[in-house]
């Protein structure tokens, strides 16, 4: 699935629509540059989750956990300044399987070997429309990010 957002709000706004319709136990991983909209897409699947807190980068703390509506929790990893997951292999491997969690991953080459199989993964890539435009290749690896795509 492709899907084209032409500025930083819609970009919340896709992500706001993807949180809505999660309900837990879900990872997401987030590939794209630096600059490329990976947290401000997670700000919005913060929005669509309830999430009160003014959701940041994790890129010097690692991750960062939120609580969201209906007893879930939105757990948001950004691996970027790691060469290796080390212990953070095992914390993330923990939520991952989760049910009342919604994992969010940036840089997740970094802890492939962790990440399950079943999750919905986003490519985002700049557009040419303008310096905000970007492009969201969303694939879907299992059943359970099969189930999320088809409701987006």
């Amino acid at each position: 699935m492709i899907i084209n957002v032409n500025s930083e709000d819609e970009m919340k706004s896709f992500g706001a629509s993807l949180g809505a319709v999660l309900s837990g136990g879900e990872v997401i991983e987030l590939v794209g540059d630096v600059g490329a909209g990976k947290t401000t897409l997670t700000k919005g699947i913060a929005s669509g989750l309830m999430v009160d807190d003014d959701v940041q980068s994790p890129s010097f703390t690692i991750s960062r956990v939120y609580p969201a509506r209906d007893g879930l929790t939105l757990a948001h990893y950004d691996f970027y300044r790691l060469g290796e997951a080390g212990i953070m292999a095992d914390d993330l491997s923990e939520t991952a399987h989760d049910v009342k969690a919604v994992t969010v991953i940036e840089w997740g080459d970094v802890v492939e070997g962790v990440l399950p199989t079943d999750r919905l993964t986003i490519a985002i890539e700049a557009a040419a429309e303008s310096a905000s435009a970007r492009q969201l290749s969303i694939r879907a690896n299992g059943e359970k990010s099969r189930a999320v795509e088809a409701r987006l």
